[in-house]
């Protein structure tokens, strides 16, 4: 009777990890089109250049395609053997979609896992999985407040009631399953964070030897998680009694950590920023409401069913805390907003804790609709999304031209940002969407202030000038480009000649090493 019941909700498991990410992305073979939820499609417009650079593109260094010419600030193994999976045949969406459906259903079984290690009931594994499915935000009383008790409000909402900072709601917009298909290499990255705590929670000594090697792998594929896991890992050394295997384990770190030094840059210094996104005074009452809004009954089951849990999960408290009050205390990346993914691990974590106490003290079954009520409300919205196409290769004329045209490893010169044609075929563009860029930690103002002087230059000697120092390779000018550019538009109507022009799309590419005779792009 046990196995059927692991495998009905395995089954479960897996049917929504399917639906989560095909209903997000999906592919329209007989237009050759990328259907895009909209909801994803501003991640999207990260993740497809990256994922093309790969399987289209020449990018063994791993530099950043939306800021070529210095080494990646990102994490990019995910993307990287997303690539690889289209280069060996998948299609983008197949490719992009498997790694994703696993990451979700192996982090839904490992929250199963490790509730159950930690406190040996399946009712406590049963609610952790409910609740990480289902936040306990009091994102319905923003919906109410918009729509009243209203039901078919409720089956037809598109947009989430609570997305703070962007619609003005004190909650967060980090809480619902929104998080996990369009950040796809998250669900994957904490897997792995959860796998390195569970063998080190319960002293598996074989297992033991390859905490190093995931490590390793969450160094390249996640910071914020390796982050998490590093903080438990050294806080479970402490107790550990095979310290000496953790410590060999690490010879499996080391190739990570050469190749890390290598080919990425440091990530930027942690810095004083108190209180998450919360904008009000810095005094307790208001901060407690704001994370009480945002956690709902978690905030305080959390912690309550630590101290009654503590004479077997005493392990995981300080390491649990830690991670919700260092985010709380510093900003770890030049955007504020990506300490949401300590919060999103505390909660996973922390949930467990909460479904423990509910169990063990049965009255407090009562507040189970709280618990979950928020983000009933919160699957509306990624039910109900709907999809943008985006012309693919080879239906895109654009993009097929850089594929057939240009050298896998070229940098392009764009005049817009998101879903440039160069991205669709793999290849670098100059400068890419200013958020992401900026959000990186790269300079993003000055490498804009670059592209301007190339696309205002009064002479062709200057442009040339600039293009050789940049190594770009080939110049994309559209009819309609990013507001703030405004291009000289005598010089390159005039004096540069396009090798291609789109009359349907106003797109024109200029070939530096044919425009500029001492080019060596």
């Amino acid at each position: 009777m046990k196995k059927l019941y692991l495998l009905v909700l395995s089954t479960l498991a897996l049917v929504l990890s399917v639906w989560l990410m095909h209903h997000t992305l999906s592919y329209d073979s007989s237009a050759n089109s990328i259907l895009v939820g909209s909801k994803y499609w501003s991640d999207f417009g990260n993740a497809l250049p990256l994922v093309r650079s790969f399987s289209y593109g020449s990018n063994w260094t791993w530099e950043h395609p939306l800021f070529p010419g210095e080494p990646t600030r990102y994490h990019l193994l995910f993307y990287y053997l997303t690539g690889m999976l289209e280069k060996v045949g998948l299609r983008f969406d197949l490719a992009l979609n498997i790694p994703s459906i696993l990451g979700f259903f192996f982090l839904c079984l490992m929250i199963w896992s490790m509730s159950l290690r930690l406190f040996k009931r399946h009712s406590v594994a049963l609610l952790s999985v409910l609740f990480f499915l289902f936040n306990g935000s009091f994102s319905w009383l923003d919906f109410l407040d918009k729509y009243g008790f209203s039901l078919s409000s409720l089956k037809s909402l598109v947009h989430f009631p609570s997305f703070g900072p962007w619609n003005g709601s004190q909650i967060s917009a980090f809480w619902n399953l929104n998080i996990y298909t369009n950040q796809r290499h998250l669900p994957l990255s904490f897997v792995v964070a959860l796998v390195i705590i569970y063998i080190l929670y319960s002293s598996k000594p074989k297992l033991i030897y390859f905490v190093g090697i995931l490590l390793g792998f969450l160094l390249l594929s996640n910071q914020a998680a390796f982050g998490i896991a590093a903080l438990f890992t050294a806080w479970l050394f402490i107790f550990s009694s095979h310290k000496f295997k953790i410590i060999v384990s690490l010879l499996g770190f080391l190739p990570f950590l050469t190749f890390s030094l290598r080919f990425t840059q440091l990530p930027n210094p942690p810095f004083y920023h108190p209180a998450f996104l919360y904008n009000g005074p810095l005094e307790f009452w208001p901060i407690a409401k704001y994370w009480f809004l945002n956690f709902g009954p978690h905030l305080i089951l959390i912690p309550v069913g630590i101290l009654f849990s503590l004479r077997r999960t005493w392990k995981l408290a300080l390491p649990l805390i830690l991670l919700f009050i260092l985010p709380n205390l510093f900003q770890f990346s030049p955007d504020m907003i990506n300490n949401h993914k300590f919060f999103n691990f505390f909660l996973i974590i922390g949930s467990m804790f909460s479904a423990y106490l509910i169990v063990r003290f049965k009255p407090l079954l009562i507040l189970l609709p709280l618990l979950i009520l928020g983000g009933i409300v919160d699957f509306f919205p990624v039910k109900n999304d709907n999809y943008g196409g985006l012309s693919d290769y080879p239906a895109n004329p654009d993009a097929k031209f850089f594929v057939e045209n240009t050298a896998p490893d070229s940098v392009v010169l764009n005049s817009w940002w998101l879903d440039h044609p160069a991205s669709v075929a793999g290849r670098k563009i100059f400068m890419g969407y200013s958020y992401f860029t900026w959000s990186y930690g790269y300079d993003q103002v000055t490498r804009e202030k670059n592209a301007l002087q190339i696309y205002r230059a009064t002479t062709k000697s200057s442009a040339c000038e600039l293009l050789n120092k940049f190594n770009i390779s080939f110049v994309e000018l559209n009819d309609r480009p990013e507001s703030f550019i405004n291009p000289n538009r005598d010089l390159w109507g005039k004096v540069f000649t396009p090798q291609y022009s789109n009359p349907s799309s106003g797109v024109n590419i200029y070939n530096i090493k044919a425009s500029c005779p001492n080019s060596s792009s």
